[in-house]
C-alpha cells in the first residue's frame, strides 16, 4: 500500500459506526479502505472467562488515560475488529421520541437534536432488520412509533425472570421484552433449537461471542462487506492524525502508523472518523495546523467538549428461590423513564443483566465485605443472583470533556455527580419492590464488575457526545449529515455526534445514523 494510492472513502474503526457505515457503502462499487486500529480478537476459552475478561480484563487496551487531576486509570475500550461491539450487551434500543426534544431534568436540560425521532425512524427499521434484533414493538409504552416490526421474536423468558415480569405487572407496571441483537432460532419452549447458531448461554453481557452469535459490527457488518472487492481493510493501523490541503477546507492525508512500526500515509474523497467519542476527538484535536489552531472541525470549541457517558448502577438482587437462568438478559422496564408520580424528571430505565456467576460474585468480595449474612456462602449468593442494570441520563456540559497534554495522552474530565438524582430515585424505587418481588429486601448490591473496578470515571462503554451535530456552526462540529462544518470531505459517524444521550443504550442509535449517513454519502459519490 503506497503513499499515492487515494481511494473514494476511508473509514476509521469498525464499531457500532463506522463497521455498519462500511457495510453500507460496500454495494456501491466504490473503493473503500477501512482502518482498524487492532486486529481480530483471537477466539480462545478466554473468551468466556469471567476471571480473565472482569477480573483481570485481558482485552482492554494496554493504554491509560488521565482524568482532570492528573490521575491515571485504564479505560473500558477495546480495540478489535468489530470495535467495543465486541464486548456490547447487545440491548439494541431506540431512543425515545422525547429524547430527541428538549428535555427538562433535576440538574439541567437535555438540549434537542436537529432531526427528529421522524426522520431516524425509518432507520431504525433497517438498523434492527440488520442487527437480528429479537423484540416486540408495543409493550413498552414509552416507545415511538415502529414502522416495521422486530425481524424475530423476542428472547423468551426463562421461568425465573417470566416470574419477575408477572410480578412487575402485579405491581402495575410494564415490563417488556429486552431487545436483543442476537442469531437465535427458539423452538416453542423458548429453547435453542439444534440449527441456532445462539446457544442461549450466560455468556451474552460483557463478553464477546465465540461462536459469532451475537450481533456485533464485525460478524453483520464488517466480514460481509469484505467479501465485496472494492473493500480493503488494513487491521494494527492507528491513525494518528489528519492532514488538510493549504486551504483547510479538504482532508487531503490519514496518517496512520501500522503495527511493524512504519508510518503510512492514505488518501480518499472522503475521509470518515469513527473511533469512538473519546478517541475521535482526541484525532480531531491531534490533527490540529495553521488553519485549523483549536483542532479540526473545532472553529466552535465543542470538539472534545459534552462527553456523556450515562449514569449507570449495576445491582445485584438476591433471590428468595434459586434463580438459574441462564440467557438471564430478556426483560426491561421503563415505567419511570420519564417521570414519576412523585418526580416530575426523567428517572431512567431498568434493564436485566447478564447472569452473574460465582468467578464474578468472588471478584466483587472484599467490596461487599459486611454486607451479606454468613449463613449465605458466595457459591449460594450466584445461585440466586438476580442482576439488575439501571441507567440514567447524565447531561452534556462543557467542562466534562476530552483534551490533550503535551505529550499527546488524552484527559477526560467529567462531573461524575452530574444529574444523578434520578437514578438515585430509580434504585430507591427498585428497592422498595425486592419483596413484592420474591428478593431479600435487604440484599441490592453493587455490582461494579460491570461498570468499573475502583475508578468509576474509567466505565467509557456508552461514550457519546463529543463532536456534536447541529445547524449552527457556531455551537456545533457536524452539520445534520455529520459533515463537519469547517471542511468538505470529513465525516464523522459514531457516537460523538449525539447533543444528548437518552437513558437508553446507545448502539441502535449509531447504527441507525451510520445507515442514514451511509445513504447521504452513497449519494455523494455517486
Amino acid at each position: 500500500m503506497a503513499d499515492e494510492q487515494h481511494y473514494d472513502v476511508i473509514i476509521i474503526g469498525t464499531g457500532a459506526g463506522g463497521g455498519t457505515l462500511a457495510h453500507r457503502l460496500a454495494p456501491t462499487g466504490k473503493q473503500i479502505l477501512i482502518l482498524e486500529r487492532g486486529g481480530y480478537l483471537p477466539r480462545e476459552r478466554d473468551n468466556w472467562d469471567s476471571t480473565a475478561v472482569f477480573v483481570k480484563g485481558i482485552y482492554r487496551a494496554p493504554e491509560f488515560w488521565y482524568d482532570k487531576h492528573g490521575n491515571s486509570f485504564p479505560p473500558e475500550v477495546n480495540y478489535y475488529v468489530g470495535g467495543n461491539t465486541k464486548f456490547y450487551g447487545a440491548a439494541l434500543f431506540r431512543l425515545r421520541p422525547e429524547d430527541f426534544g428538549e428535555l427538562h431534568h433535576h440538574d439541567g436540560i437535555s438540549p434537542a437534536w436537529p432531526i427528529g425521532y421522524d426522520v431516524l425512524e425509518p432507520y431504525y427499521t433497517q438498523a434492527e432488520q440488520l442487527y437480528l434484533v429479537h423484540g416486540r414493538h408495543g409493550e413498552d409504552p414509552t416507545e415511538g412509533f415502529a414502522s416495521g416490526d422486530y425481524p424475530h421474536p423476542p428472547v423468551e423468558h426463562e421461568p425465573r425472570i417470566q416470574q419477575l415480569s408477572d410480578d412487575l405487572e402485579k405491581q402495575g407496571l410494564h415490563p417488556f421484552h429486552l431487545p436483543m441483537g442476537v442469531n437465535l432460532t427458539q423452538d416453542e419452549n423458548g429453547r435453542a433449537t439444534h440449527d441456532s447458531v445462539c446457544i442461549r448461554c450466560d455468556r451474552v453481557d460483557g463478553f464477546p461471542c465465540l461462536i459469532g452469535a451475537k450481533s456485533d459490527s464485525q460478524v453483520i457488518c464488517v466480514d460481509p462487506a469484505l467479501e465485496h472487492d472494492n473493500v480493503t481493510m488494513v487491521t494494527g493501523a492507528h491513525v494518528r492524525r489528519l492532514e488538510t490541503d493549504s486551504t483547510g477546507r479538504t482532508v487531503t492525508r490519514v496518517v496512520t502508523e501500522l503495527d511493524d512500526g512504519t508510518t503510512e500515509g492514505f488518501s480518499a474523497d472522503i475521509v470518515v472518523v469513527a473511533c469512538g467519542a473519546v478517541n475521535s476527538a482526541a484525532l480531531l484535536l491531534r490533527s490540529a495546523n495553521d488553519k485549523h489552531p483549536g483542532g479540526l472541525a473545532n472553529s466552535s470549541d465543542v470538539v472534545g467538549r459534552h462527553y456523556m457517558r450515562h449514569n449507570n448502577l449495576a445491582l445485584m438482587a438476591v433471590s428468595k428461590e434459586p434463580n438459574p437462568t441462564k440467557f438471564q438478559k430478556t426483560l426491561a422496564l421503563n415505567d419511570w423513564y420519564l417521570g414519576a408520580d412523585d418526580w416530575d424528571f426523567p428517572l431512567g430505565g431498568i434493564q436485566m443483566l447478564g447472569k452473574s456467576d460465582a468467578e464474578q460474585i468472588h471478584g466483587e468480595a472484599p467490596r461487599w465485605a459486611g454486607a451479606v449474612t454468613p449463613d449465605m456462602p458466595f457459591e449460594m449468593l450466584a445461585h440466586h443472583a438476580v442482576d439488575f442494570w439501571l441507567c440514567g441520563e447524565d447531561l452534556p456540559l462543557p467542562e466534562s470533556r476530552v483534551t490533550l497534554d503535551n505529550n499527546g495522552d488524552i484527559h477526560l474530565a467529567l462531573d461524575e455527580k452530574n444529574n444523578i438524582a434520578g437514578l438515585k430515585r430509580l434504585q430507591h424505587k427498585l428497592k422498595g419492590m425486592l419483596e413484592h418481588l420474591g428478593m431479600h429486601k435487604h440484599h441490592l448490591l453493587p455490582h461494579s464488575i460491570y461498570l468499573h473496578k475502583g475508578m468509576p470515571i474509567g466505565a467509557t462503554a456508552h461514550q457519546a457526545g463529543t463532536v456534536r451535530f447541529g445547524t449552527d456552526p457556531r455551537s456545533s462540529a457536524l452539520d445534520i449529515d455529520c459533515k463537519a462544518h469547517d471542511l468538505d470531505n470529513l465525516y464523522v459517524v459514531d457516537t460523538s455526534f449525539f447533543p444528548s444521550i437518552g437513558a437508553v443504550n446507545p448502539s441502535l442509535t449509531a447504527i441507525a445514523n451510520a445507515l442514514r449517513v451511509g445513504d447521504h454519502l452513497a449519494e455523494r459519490i455517486r
